[in-house]
């Protein structure tokens, strides 16, 4: 197997310059397992971009929460593969559910943008998952698939690719998915691969679990065989955050 532990946090729309500070000490401070145990990136909004980059360590490395679909130009209030590598950002989220939804982000978009942002030499989270109303009428499968065959039929290197299963239905609602439902569509999601791009592909990426994950659930979640890691919405600004981290000592007890 071998799939390094990843976890994120994602702070979407949130922070101050001082908050950030005190984020960003929290984790200087902390006490985590090693890179060789735990992978750890953090996703603030693009103007603490910068300021996260100078003064975090260089253990925990930084993301972006998206970037534009093509090289910039004339499209106003875009940010650009090619500015985040020019800042030393190596990461960056992309079809995150919240811009799947509020943006009318396409499965094809995303996977265009995915395509792009490798392209240029970034690493990418690439977010999948269902809503309620689509898990309820037992259409989960089918629409992770879609998702994710939007992005395999643009990738053909999954080297910097790592995938984040969020079901919508427990983003920030604090409902959880149950580590054996993570686990079955992690397991379903991997089986996918196998089928349709290749084995060593389905064998050595990395799956994320996100959604409400926190201190008290991390450690059952993290059991799960198929899940990889975790991206954390909410309580990556908190100090549960680095509970979550140490989490991934289940894999390697």
């Amino acid at each position: 197997m071998g799939r390094k532990f990843i976890v994120g946090g994602n702070w979407k729309c949130n922070g101050t310059i001082d908050e950030v500070k005190k984020i960003v000490s929290m984790l200087n401070e902390a006490k985590v397992p090693s890179k060789d145990v735990v992978e750890v990136v953090v996703s603030p909004p693009f103007v603490f971009l910068p300021l996260v980059k100078s003064l975090l360590t260089p253990d925990i490395e930084v993301a972006a929460q998206n970037c534009w679909v093509k090289k910039g130009g004339a499209f106003t209030g875009e940010v650009s593969a090619e500015m985040l590598v020019n800042l030393g950002i190596p990461w960056v989220i992309l079809g995150h559910s919240e811009r799947r939804a509020l943006l009318n982000e396409s499965n094809e978009f995303v996977g265009d943008k995915v395509a792009y942002a490798l392209a240029q030499g970034l690493k990418v989270i690439a977010c999948v998952g269902e809503t309620l109303e689509q898990r309820e009428s037992g259409s989960t499968m089918t629409v992770v698939a879609e998702q994710t065959k939007a992005i395999a039929d643009r990738v053909s290197n999954w080297d910097n690719v790592v995938l984040a299963y969020e079901p919508v239905w427990a983003i920030g609602t604090g409902k959880v998915a149950t580590p054996a439902q993570a686990q079955e569509v992690h397991y379903e999601l991997r089986k996918w691969l196998k089928q349709n791009v290749g084995a060593e592909v389905a064998d050595k990426v990395r799956i994320m679990y996100g959604g409400s994950v926190n201190g008290a659930n991390c450690k059952e979640l993290a059991a799960k065989p198929d899940v990889d890691g975790f991206l954390v919405g909410g309580a990556s600004l908190k100090p549960e955050f680095i509970d979550i981290i140490k989490s991934a000592t289940v894999k390697t007890a």
